[in-house]
């Protein structure tokens, strides 16, 4: 293993069902994000696809992307953190992502991924669990508030559940791909308002052992303003943050603004 973590996936069928979720839903314009020794890089050249850009933020993984990739793919090559990587230097068009996402980093990508104006589709791979926790629906075991930024800005699917064997080294856990595709209504019109509608969901989450109104309240929301809201939207005072699903926290939301 590097010193970035990287488990470089060496499966060949898990390699061909990414590639095929990511040239269904291609979009105008394409990044890789951590493409290591370029396993899926290799591929989605070999399906036709140039011009796309890479980001990679381990150094020795650039200069083997160099020497390693056809020059006549035309694939730009950034040497970055991600999560550092300035998004309007990419061409302002739909634009379709591509990852063997680093797990400690997973969430954050994708939370980046989804907020971009010009993101159009996604092909992720995650770590079992937090697959579970992106996909769950109300009062299931794993829903917080990953799945409610995560349903509210994509539309999700399975591709596919990845064992450990099909990375070198092998990792200590599953992984899963998810395929993302964005909404055709985005349930938010300014950024303004989705920061106002994160920090209503992460407060009511905010305090796991306790209701829903008692977590909005020790965070700050008015006593009167919540019980109100939540006895409009027919919730029991005893509700819990984990049994609200998603667009009803888009009603509450406007009902505490």
């Amino acid at each position: 293993m590097q010193k970035y973590g990287q488990h470089f996936l060496i499966n060949e069928g898990v390699i061909n069902q990414i590639v095929d979720a990511a040239l269904l839903l291609r979009a105008e314009n394409l990044v890789e994000i951590g493409p290591g020794k370029g396993a899926l890089t290799q591929r989605i050249i070999a399906r036709g696809q140039k011009n796309f850009t890479l980001v990679e933020i381990d150094p020795e993984m650039v200069s083997y992307l160099q020497t390693h990739l056809p020059k006549e793919a035309g694939v730009k090559i950034t040497q970055q953190n991600f999560l550092k990587f300035d998004l309007s230097s990419l061409p302002s068009v739909p634009t379709e992502f591509v990852s063997n996402l680093p797990y400690i980093d997973a969430a954050d990508i994708l939370d980046k991924v989804l907020a971009w104006p010009h993101f159009f589709s996604a092909v992720f791979m995650f770590q079992k669990e937090q697959s579970l926790r992106i996909r769950a629906k109300a009062g299931d075991e794993f829903y917080g508030p990953l799945s409610v930024f995560s349903q509210l800005r994509a539309r999700i699917s399975p591709i596919c559940k990845v064992g450990r064997g099909s990375f070198n080294p092998p990792p200590k856990v599953e992984s899963a791909v998810l395929a993302f595709e964005r909404l055709k209504e985005p349930v938010f019109s300014s950024e303004e308002e989705w920061k106002k509608f994160k920090k209503l969901v992460l407060s009511a989450f905010a305090h796991k052992r306790k209701t829903a109104f008692n977590s909005l309240t020790l965070c700050g929301y008015p006593k009167d303003m919540v019980a109100e809201a939540l006895a409009k939207l027919n919730l029991p005072p005893t509700v819990r943050a984990e049994q609200i699903d998603p667009q009803t926290y888009v009603k509450l939301n406007k009902l505490l603004a």
